[in-house]
């Protein structure tokens, strides 16, 4: 794994601890990682061929991707839950994944944000990309102050994001499994986890649409 690590009990000295924030890796000034979690065989297929695709995987669902290595570790229990048994890091250039978040719809009605319930419905219907916040975790599961983002893709920006827009993909199964079971045994002083910041989202827009904090 070429992904860059920090000791957990150094992760947060860095770190917003409250409100809506997009925190991800950076691997170089143009590109970020995110994660998704997948059964053996759709993830030994996305890392051979360098792209989703594969009998097992459908273009046709919505699949959601987290730039939040944490987050992704509480929904998938550190590759412990059925069908999120590999993880993948996923590299794309930050420049499509802003495209990703323009088109975003929050998966819930904020009225500081859409003119009216049924004008929200409406661009939630139609919307490829639904945007999602909730508690980010501590490793433990606890629940923090901060929000996390997730964004689900559908139809053909799924395609484009899973074909066209991979800059490489990465299993990182090993790496969770791990630091996994240093959670089991209580070292959380000697946990990894990847080192983040938060994604500075500079168009005005895109920052209001999504509510962001910092």
């Amino acid at each position: 794994m070429n992904l860059e690590t920090i000791l957990y009990k150094d992760y947060e000295a860095y770190l917003p601890q409250e409100g809506r924030c997009i925190l991800g890796q950076m691997t170089n000034a143009e590109n970020l990682v995110v994660y998704q979690a997948f059964n053996p065989s759709i993830a030994k297929y996305a890392v051979a061929n360098q792209q989703f695709g594969g009998s097992q995987y459908s273009f046709n669902r919505m699949s959601w991707i987290k730039p939040n290595f944490l987050w992704m570790m509480y929904r998938a229990g550190w590759a412990s839950k059925s069908n999120q048994e590999c993880i993948l890091a996923v590299e794309i250039a930050k420049a499509n994944f802003e495209k990703i978040l323009a088109k975003a719809v929050h998966s819930s009605f904020k009225s500081e944000v859409y003119a009216s319930k049924a004008d929200w419905q409406a661009q939630l219907k139609a919307s490829e990309v639904v945007m999602q916040w909730d508690p980010d975790h501590h490793p433990n599961g606890n629940k923090l102050k901060r929000r996390a983002i997730q964004l689900g893709l559908r139809n053909s920006l799924l395609r484009q994001f899973g074909t066209d827009w991979v800059v490489s993909i990465q299993d990182i199964t090993e790496f969770v499994h791990e630091q996994g079971q240093k959670l089991t045994q209580g070292k959380l002083d000697e946990l990894l986890v990847l080192k983040e910041q938060v994604i500075e989202i500079e168009d005005g827009d895109i920052r209001e649409s999504l509510s962001l904090d910092h």
